[in-house]
């Protein structure tokens, strides 16, 4: 299955277009630099630069709602959101053009930090870190181009990407609720899952207005 009236497929532009794709380039080059770092060289920083949504708030470390977007607990974390970067980055930045794509990107990590800073002000111990939220934008924004795409989970199941985007912001708000009732702090952020979805659907309707009657006449065959 193609992407419509922009064209491509999603293996294509992810594999043949990433040199035509800079800021994905650079991007997945930074965060596997400064994860690698901090993890294997000096991970007292992250502590320093984690997101501490009582940091930001009481002692106004607001590079906080930045950083953490860089750094990942592990190699498993961090090779899952460099993997789905890679895959829909360089398409979005075709479409978008490298500026756009940045902004849809660090806008993303931002309302991802936002939200989470929000729900969990009055936590003084929760920290969270990794691309989830940037990552989670890119694909929303990329349901919004190509909802149904054909995306395979784990390299083997094939899924419609629009289904896949409201399975995850389903599991996300489920896993809140779970941590939320039993008490778990930290872990995975899946306030950040869907802090960067919105801010990728509110930033791709911003900065590609077409791709809004685009979406709705999609979702139109759907039902005509």
């Amino acid at each position: 299955m193609g992407v419509g009236r922009w064209g491509g497929s999603l293996a294509r532009s992810s594999v043949d277009r990433l040199a035509l794709a800079p800021v994905t380039f650079v991007l997945l080059a930074v965060n596997v630099a400064i994860s690698l770092y901090v993890l294997m060289g000096n991970p007292a920083l992250m502590e320093r630069y984690s997101l501490r949504p009582r940091a930001v708030l009481r002692d106004k470390e607001w590079d906080r709602t930045f950083t953490s977007a860089f750094l990942h607990v592990g190699i498993g974390h961090l090779a899952f959101n460099m993997l789905t970067l890679f895959f829909f980055g360089p398409f979005l930045e075709m479409l978008l053009g490298p500026v756009r794509f940045a902004v849809l990107y660090v806008g993303s990590a931002l309302a991802a930090s936002a939200l989470t800073v929000w729900l969990r002000r009055g936590d003084a111990d929760y920290s969270a870190v990794g691309a989830s939220g940037a990552v989670s934008g890119v694909l929303f924004a990329f349901c919004l181009f190509a909802p149904f795409e054909k995306i395979y989970i784990f390299f083997a199941i094939p899924m419609p990407a629009i289904l896949f985007a409201v399975l995850y912001v389903a599991g996300s708000i489920y896993a809140m609720r779970q941590a939320e009732a039993s008490g778990l702090r930290g872990g995975v952020a899946h306030e950040a899952h869907l802090g960067g979805a919105l801010g990728g659907i509110v930033l791709t309707a911003i900065l590609f207005p077409r791709v809004l009657p685009h979406f709705a006449a999609q979702i139109g065959q759907l039902f005509g």
